[in-house]
């Protein structure tokens, strides 16, 4: 591969990629001159933009989901905005399902979850979307991707605390990747192969060293370096082990050796914008410095932690320490500004890690809070009356913000209640809950006069795509509607205004809308379907699309809904075995 500056995963996304349609025994010849022009191009080189563009348009006129998919992975790779890397991604997944293959199904959901793991550090996210990709691999004979898959969502545990079962996804893949560099493969392949190897082994030795298993970890990195030193085919990989040794040097308190190898490190990653891990670095060069007594230095990169994180809004859990040094370190020379800034930064990054390592922060958050509450007795009992004054004050303020938020929290509570009764009977009173979003609504005077058989023939067929649910089919448009009444499209956009109310793209969200609220009354399965899966059901695009439509139109958030919903059965259910249990005695 000649990308040389691209990102650590998304080079394997491009790897992968390459190796899912090598299997394709078909030759595209316009396809192949058109990548010739950008394939060798560094990640997010926005340069291949109109290339790409070409490709796409070439897969789309022509149909061939297969040659789209393939596109759109490359606008994913090319792309430099994180926003529109998701944006391509979903666009994968649509074009991926009209090929009906499980497996570019499973490669496309794998690779939406690469951007939310890689581009937005949402871990849970990823790993849904990884999971999604492991329920379209099942029946799959691709043993290298399964792997792959192996390996993302080793990743993705690893990060969010559970150490033990990523290392037994890594150990896995390594033996795999180990093994399958050593056969005789193309060279694109074999590049695959070893660089999934060296990642997997980095991944374990990061595991190791959570588990506390320091030995292992250590043996680990020393065979990453040895098979990586001197070779500028995988300098990033170098650069990876070097941070390991890094931290391992720091832990020995090796501080000088820790600091060089830790700075040597940041180059290569730096090229790949890993921003999290090169905190990480930046914490280790800080502490490092601060147990060898250069408390300025040691400052000076605690702070280049806190700017990466103002920045992205996001840090991993083993440098939320430095806040604590930092605060100490403000403390002792008794700069209260600074003090208070990093104390607030400080309540930022616990925010951000509760969302985002929700396993780890509840270990991390139990500990320093006994640490904390031992050094605020020792400080209250030294304080003055005053500081006594404040302390009563912030308690009686912070119980009048809970009674409001109580408050608040019972009016919202109110008003749900009252719009899921009102909906309830809207369903109730309908014989079709649907029709009530479709008012039949006939003008006095229409915009075009119409033939009365055209007309009567068109709000028929209206009425017959309504009962049979035609409105789910996915990608539908007036003009495709139009052409399967047998008429065109400004008869039918005429007809569906001046009759349903509406155009034709809120008539089609009311439908859908309109079903899948009758669904979740009706069917108990619904209430046991995520959000995301819901707006599937119903043919809309996204999950908050989906969520915004439905209050709009219902008045009240689905998950408000369902929840009313499933309280309401269980308050029938209980009712119903009561009644049993009278009877019965």
């Amino acid at each position: 591969m000649k990308t040389k500056a691209s990102q650590y995963f998304f080079i394997l996304l491009t790897i992968f990629g390459e190796c899912l349609f090598a299997q394709k025994t078909e030759k595209f010849s316009d396809y192949y001159i058109l990548r010739r022009n950008y394939e060798g191009l560094p990640e997010n080189d926005s340069s291949a933009k109109p290339f790409v563009e070409k490709y796409i348009a070439k897969a789309k006129k022509e149909k061939n989901y297969e040659r789209l998919v393939r596109g759109y992975l490359d606008a994913i790779l090319f792309s430099p905005s994180p926003n529109d890397k998701l944006k391509f991604a979903d666009s994968t997944i649509w074009a991926s399902k009209m090929t009906r293959d499980q497996g570019m199904i499973s490669s496309a959901y794998l690779e939406k979850g690469v951007v939310y793991y890689f581009q937005f550090k949402k871990y849970q996210l990823a790993l849904d979307e990884f999971l999604r990709a492991y329920e379209y691999s099942v029946d799959g004979n691709d043993i290298f991707y399964r792997n792959r898959l192996l390996y993302f969502i080793g990743i993705v545990k690893s990060y969010i605390g559970y150490y033990g079962d990523a290392l037994e996804h890594f150990k896995k893949t390594s033996a795999f990747f180990q093994a399958e560099s050593k056969k005789k493969m193309h060279p694109n392949l074999l590049y695959a192969n070893i660089r999934g190897y060296l990642n997997s082994v980095h991944q374990m030795a990061i595991c190791y060293r959570n588990l506390k298993d320091y030995k292992t970890a250590d043996s680990l990195v020393s065979i990453g370096l040895s098979e990586t030193s001197g070779s500028k085919e995988y300098l990033q990989e170098y650069g990876y082990f070097l941070k390991e040794r890094g931290i391992a040097e720091f832990r020995k308190k090796e501080y000088k050796n820790a600091i060089s190898s830790l700075r040597s490190s940041i180059g290569s990653i730096s090229a790949v914008n890993d921003f999290a891990w090169i905190t990480v670095c930046y914490s280790f060069i800080g502490k490092s410095y601060l147990a060898s007594g250069n408390n300025p230095a040691a400052v000076l990169y605690f702070q280049k932690v806190d700017s990466v994180f103002q920045k992205h809004n996001f840090v991993l859990p083993e440098v939320r320490d430095n806040y604590e040094l930092l605060i100490n370190h403000y403390k002792d020379e008794n700069n209260i500004q600074q003090e208070l800034f990093y104390t607030r930064q400080l309540l930022k990054v616990d925010a951000s890690l509760s969302l985002d390592f929700r396993h780890l922060f509840s270990k991390l958050y139990k500990e320093y809070d006994t640490k904390r509450l031992t050094q605020e007795m020792k400080r209250l009992e030294k304080e003055s009356s005053r500081a006594s004054w404040i302390n009563i004050s912030i308690f009686i303020s912070a119980g009048i913000v809970i009674i409001l938020t109580a408050l608040k929290y019972r009016k919202r509570e109110y008003h749900i209640q009252k719009n899921y009764k009102a909906l309830e009977q809207i369903i109730l009173n309908k014989e079709e809950y649907i029709s009530s979003h479709i008012p039949t609504k006939q003008k006095e005077n229409d915009r075009q006069d119409l033939n009365e058989s055209l007309k009567d023939g068109i709000l028929y067929k209206l009425t017959q795509f309504e009962r049979k649910e035609e409105f789910l089919e996915e990608g539908l448009t007036i003009a495709k509607l139009a052409s399967k009444f047998d008429t065109n499209v400004k008869y039918l956009s005429q007809i569906i205004n001046d009759h349903k109310g509406m155009n034709f793209s809120k008539y089609l969200i009311a439908l859908r809308i309109g079903y899948i609220t009758e669904k979740l009354y009706k069917d108990r399965k619904f209430l046991t379907y995520k959000i995301t899966t819901l707006a599937e059901k119903c043919g809309i695009a996204s999950r908050s699309n989906f969520s915004k439509l439905f209050q709009e139109i219902n008045g009240i958030r689905p998950t408000d809904f369902i929840k009313n919903r499933q309280n309401d059965l269980a308050m029938n259910d209980s009712t119903n075995k009561t009644d049993s249990f009278n009877r019965a005695n």
